[in-house]
């Protein structure tokens, strides 16, 4: 194969990757903005640890719930095929567009256009998008899996998210739904990492292999219990918070693990560091305008009144 066939083949997988990318932003947006409104409803607007108890018991009898869960699954089955075509720098990073398209769902059928807030909030994370896609070296090339290192990775993560979930219920409202959120994104970055493993056993060694090797089973549990403290998480009130933590951890997460664990280089020379580091602030900026933005617009729609 020459190197303009292999340019060439590359180049077609980083756009299917990136086109299965944002699908599965726009499943997760669309079901994110069902499971919030289910789960403010099943604490009846409250956000101490009192209404947040037997959360998932009543979530499941919600069919507005329910219907997140099977737009969630659709999401993530997007998100796995994107992961199949790149790497989990590619992919997780344009996940953040899951805010501009839960702002885009919410004028559907007002008659409202785009606030300003929501026009910044979009170009920012545009921008942020544009100069890590642009820049030669910002994203890390694919590299192999070390399965030790994804272990050292759990390793660190695991005491990380029982830390900061206990010190989440000893606090409220915002400060509850930022630790929550970051807990959920490190969960959610371990399921990127997860189904990349899976879905190469599965293409690779078939399904008899997949079943007897541990990153499947990994995989259901880091996604089990990232959707029930994203719930959480939502249902502490303070959505801006919620999603701009767990919006903004899952990249930044699955980007250090790809350096990690997947014998990738970080950026190596100064243009790709400053274009790395432009992208970070530009995307944080933009994902905290467009979480505020659409916590408004869901409290116009549900009439539920946010905890300051």
């Amino acid at each position: 194969m020459t190197a303009r066939s292999a340019e060439a083949m590359w180049s077609g997988e980083m756009a299917w990757s990136v086109g299965f990318s944002l699908l599965a932003a726009f499943l997760f947006a669309g079901a994110a903005a069902l499971q919030y409104r289910a789960a403010r409803r099943a604490v009846h607007g409250g956000s101490d640890a009192t209404a947040a108890q037997g959360l998932i018991r009543r979530l499941v009898r919600d069919p507005v719930w329910l219907t997140g869960w099977g737009v969630n699954l659709a999401g993530f089955a997007a998100q796995a095929t994107a992961l199949h075509f790149g790497s989990t720098a590619i992919v997780q990073p344009l996940l953040v567009t899951q805010l501009v398209f839960t702002i885009m769902l919410g004028t559907v059928g007002t008659g409202r256009r785009p606030a300003r807030m929501d026009l910044l909030g979009g170009v920012a994370v545009s921008a942020g998008l544009a100069v890590l896609f642009t820049v030669p070296g910002a994203i890390p090339p694919e590299g192999e899996p070390s399965r030790p290192r994804l272990f050292l990775a759990g390793l660190i993560a695991a005491p990380l998210i029982i830390v900061l979930s206990r010190a989440a219920w000893l606090r409220r409202g915002p400060v509850r739904a930022a630790l929550l959120g970051v807990c959920a994104g490190l969960c959610f970055a371990a399921t990127a990492v997860l189904i990349k493993l899976t879905t190469a056993d599965l293409v690779n060694r078939g399904v008899a292999a997949t079943a007897v090797d541990w990153p499947g089973y990994a995989l259901a549990g880091s996604t089990l219990l990232g959707l029930v403290i994203e719930q959480r998480a939502f249902a502490a009130g303070s959505l801006p918070a919620a999603m701009t933590a767990m919006t903004m951890t899952n990249p930044i997460a699955s980007y250090l693990v790809a350096v990690l664990a997947f014998h990738t280089l970080p950026p190596r020379t100064a243009a790709a560091f400053v274009a790395v580091s432009f992208t970070a602030m530009l995307l944080t900026a933009g994902v905290a305008l467009l979480s505020r933005s659409a916590a408004a617009a869901r409290r116009e729609a549900t009439g539920v009144r946010e905890p300051r």
